[in-house]
């Protein structure tokens, strides 16, 4: 797909695309906000058990644990 620049275009070529763009936009099937959000709800909840961002990570799996302390002499 060639890149257009917008600048470059008539007024006229603006509102044809801007008239093509809402025509594909009307045809989209609208969901409302409580079923999606119930339905990421329950994704989510049926992947806490894999989920590290909600698990965590073990320690001795942990690449990013500490070796040592500091000592500061």
């Amino acid at each position: 797909m060639p890149v257009i620049n917008v600048e470059d275009l008539t007024d006229k070529d603006k509102a044809v695309m801007e008239v093509n763009q809402l025509k594909i936009e009307v045809k989209l099937e609208r969901w409302l906000t409580s079923k999606c959000c119930e339905e990421i709800k329950e994704y989510i909840q049926a992947g806490v058990e894999e989920d590290i961002l909600v698990k965590g990570i073990a320690e001795d799996k942990n690449p990013f644990k500490e070796k040592g302390g500091c000592v500061i002499c």
